[in-house]
């Protein structure tokens, strides 16, 4: 009997405390988003005063973090991607003026093969790209 008393009195303090909350935060929320109230009478002391002050200070700083994100990273980011795509552009221009990679100079420190690679035909790297390496098999 007093086992079954205390499971009830659990589960009421339980579900009245889950409940209480969400009730909380949402009519905190909706008196934080107006403007600042005045203080009058026995709240108007420091420690409000204080507290006022600090989250008219949090008000500004978000919002200038905020202008801060939306028009200088945003379009730093957008003034960086351009110029990325154009110096990309330039290099594959100059690229395409250079001899056919058959016909180029291979020097003795290029494409050193010890032991064929355990990958493939043995004779390309992991990370080969057919648009600019090429190797010369000896024959």
């Amino acid at each position: 009997m007093v086992r079954q008393q205390l499971l009830q009195r659990a589960s009421a303090l339980t579900t009245r405390n889950a409940l209480q909350p969400s009730l909380r935060n949402t009519a905190q929320r909706r008196l934080a988003s107006g403007e600042m109230p005045k203080l009058t009478g026995a709240a108007d002391n420091a420690f409000n005063r204080e507290r006022m002050a600090v989250k008219q200070h949090a008000a500004g700083s978000s919002d200038l973090w905020r202008k801060l994100s939306l028009y200088v990273a945003v379009p730093s980011l957008i003034i960086a991607a351009i110029n990325a795509k154009n110096l990309w552009d330039e290099h594959w221009e100059h690229w395409e003026h250079l001899p056919p990679l058959e016909d180029r100079i291979e020097y003795d420190y290029m494409n050193i093969r010890t032991k064929k690679f355990f990958w493939g035909d043995g004779d390309k790297t992991l990370f080969w790209n057919d648009k600019v390496n090429y190797h010369h098999k000896d024959e």
